[in-house]
């Protein structure tokens, strides 16, 4: 794995594990707004839940071992898609949370949930040279 593979999956655990910890303690009501009114789950269940499994995802690709790397990526990515929805309901409803406060705001951050995705198997080696081109790296 490149140097710059093995630094975007880093940044991208820590900022999973991260954003978990904010879903269950401090920033819990700002993560409460992102769930769409017409989901039909309690929000600070969907927020629990999303949190931990945020956690969960965060260390997956900070400790899982190299043959389950690719694997890591793609469920990181399908994740990102699963929340995109919630992305998508802030911007339609107008919903103010992290500093997001204007539809300018909020739709810009639509264009970034694509490159989480694209990061998340990049980092995991979905894109470029192959484990047998790499040299066969640690397992």
């Amino acid at each position: 794995m490149t140097l710059a593979r093995h630094a975007l999956r880093v940044a991208l655990g820590v900022f999973l594990v991260a954003a978990g910890v904010l879903h269950l303690t401090s920033l819990r009501t700002e993560f409460q707004a992102q769930v769409p009114s017409w989901f039909p789950v309690d929000a600070d269940l969907v927020v629990v839940v999303s949190g931990v499994v945020e956690i969960a995802l965060g260390l997956a690709l900070l400790l899982a071992p190299a043959r389950l790397r690719r694997l890591t990526g793609l469920v990181v990515a399908v994740f990102f898609v699963a929340v995109f929805p919630g992305n998508v309901a802030q911007y339609v409803e107008g919903t103010s949370a992290f500093g997001l406060d204007t539809d300018g705001a909020r739709l810009t951050r639509l264009f970034f949930q694509p490159v989480l995705v694209l990061a998340a198997l990049w980092a995991c080696g979905w894109f470029g040279p192959k484990r047998a081109e790499l040299g066969r790296t640690a397992r």
